[in-house]
């Protein structure tokens, strides 16, 4: 999302820069089952949400190309099963939203325009749409664990979200000089559950 846009206040910076508020557990956590909940057109719609809030940029990859958006579908289909049915209407009311106000699929509009109606959400005042304001912080919340945990879920595909913050990956042991300060760790690149592990993901 572009910075200048200063009405819209979850820029790319500021959710990577709150990506240490994200547990160890989603780093790290016991595996779950490669299920899936959404349909094709919920991911559609789902993935052109969390595109806007880390977009692809000179800083590197974006939620999509991370795989955000596949680490929520799978969350849905298992640890958070309960959340589904709340998930899938609020998706809908992210479409009936996109349009009433524009006449078009939410993921059809522009990235101006979805920043528009991401911001209208954020602060509440989305018409028709009561809980939007929850409803998009729960998609912020998800979108950080897809991008920064362990790949193993679905999100972090290639290790991006790790790359980006500079995570080199779990590890069991390190050297003295992989300790040092004035050192940069060298990436592991390596699920915590070891090396072919991850299981296959979109």
């Amino acid at each position: 999302m572009a910075e200048e846009n200063d009405s819209f206040q979850m820029t790319r910076r500021a959710v990577i820069a709150t990506a240490t508020f994200v547990p160890l557990a989603a780093l790290t956590a016991a595996a779950q089952t490669p299920a899936t909940a959404l349909s094709p057109a919920e991911i559609r719609t789902l993935e052109a949400f969390v595109d806007r809030l880390v977009p692809q940029d000179e800083l590197g990859p974006g939620a999509v190309e991370c795989g955000a958006a596949n680490y929520i579908d799978r969350a849905l289909a298992d640890a958070l099963s309960a959340e589904k049915g709340g998930f899938v209407q609020n998706l809908a009311n992210v479409e009936t939203l996109a349009r009433s106000t524009h006449g078009s699929a939410f993921a059809d509009l522009s990235p101006e325009v979805r920043d528009e109606l991401l911001t209208s959400m954020e602060k509440g005042s989305a018409a028709g749409f009561p809980g939007a304001r929850q409803f998009f912080g729960r998609v912020r919340r998800l979108t950080l664990e897809g991008m920064f945990g362990d790949p193993y879920y679905g999100g972090n595909r290639n290790f991006a979200g790790w790359d980006l913050i500079k995570y080199p990956g779990p590890r069991l042991a390190t050297t003295l000089a992989d300790q040092s300060m004035k050192t940069p760790a060298k990436p592991y690149r390596k699920s915590a559950y070891g090396p072919g592990e991850i299981p296959n993901v979109r």
